[in-house]
């Protein structure tokens, strides 16, 4: 079940955000398993991380986000053009204090 954020803790993590640079990127062979464990672990360890998503078509491309959204757990905080960020609280160590409303 994918995290819900309120408005306030979205423009929160999109300002956290900003400076990050695209970790993982979903190439030619589209979501495998491989590419979701990496996705996960990453979510894991740095609770909100940018993936680029290679596909030319836009509703390939929001089908594809909305699918590793779905399949980790992640909140979409931002889609912009190939770039989607996505945040997961971390359950072992908790990194990012979202603000409450």
């Amino acid at each position: 079940m994918p995290t819900l954020l309120t408005s306030a803790q979205t423009r929160f993590l999109r300002g956290q955000a900003h400076d990050l640079k695209a970790m993982l990127q979903v190439g030619g062979k589209g979501i495998t398993e491989a590419l979701v464990a990496e996705i996960d672990l990453a979510l894991e360890h740095h609770e909100l991380i940018k993936v680029k998503v290679a596909a030319d078509d836009r509703e390939v491309r929001d089908a594809m986000i909305g699918e590793l959204a779905e399949r980790t757990g992640a909140a979409l905080v931002q889609r912009i053009g190939h770039t989607a960020v996505f945040y997961r609280q971390s359950k072992d160590k908790r990194q990012i204090v979202l603000p409450r409303s």
